[in-house]
C-alpha cells in the first residue's frame, strides 16, 4: 500500500512539475523540465539498477519527454537538454542513453555525446 502511495505521489509531482514548467505557447522546452522528468530515473542512472520498466515512474518520465517533443523545435530542445545531462553526468552517459530502449520509447534522436541537436532535425531537400 505504501509503494502505491509513493508511486502516486511521484506521478502527481512529475505531472505538476511538467505542467508548471512547460509553457504550451513556448517554442522550446525548458531544460529544468527535462531534468525533472529524467530525475525519476536517478537510481538507474547513478547505480545501474533497477532496470527501468514500462509503467515505472522512470519510464513515465521518459514517455513524458516524448510527449513534449511534439514539434521540431521542442524535439531539438529536449535533445539539447539531454545532451547537457550527458555532459554533466558523463560517467553515467551510457545509462542515460539506454533509457528510451528500456522504456520502449523512440525520442527521435540518438542519445550520444556527438549528437548535434541543432542539425539533427533539419529537413533534407529532395
Amino acid at each position: 500500500m505504501q509503494s502505491h502511495k509513493t508511486l502516486t505521489a511521484i506521478s502527481i509531482s512529475i505531472l505538476l512539475t511538467w505542467l508548471g514548467l512547460f509553457n504550451w505557447a513556448s517554442a522550446e522546452v525548458d531544460c529544468t523540465t527535462v531534468t525533472t522528468l529524467v530525475s525519476s530515473c536517478s537510481s538507474f542512472i547513478e547505480h545501474g539498477f533497477p532496470d527501468p520498466m514500462p509503467g515505472s515512474p522512470c519510464c513515465e518520465g521518459v514517455n513524458s519527454l516524448n510527449v513534449i517533443a511534439d514539434t521540431t523545435e521542442n524535439k531539438q530542445s529536449v535533445c539539447s537538454c539531454v545532451m547537457s545531462l550527458i555532459s554533466t553526468y558523463n560517467t553515467n552517459a551510457t545509462a542515460i542513453a539506454t533509457l528510451p530502449g528500456f522504456c520502449g520509447v523512440a525520442l527521435g534522436f540518438v542519445i550520444d555525446p556527438n549528437t548535434d541537436c541543432s542539425k539533427y532535425f533539419l529537413s533534407i531537400p529532395l
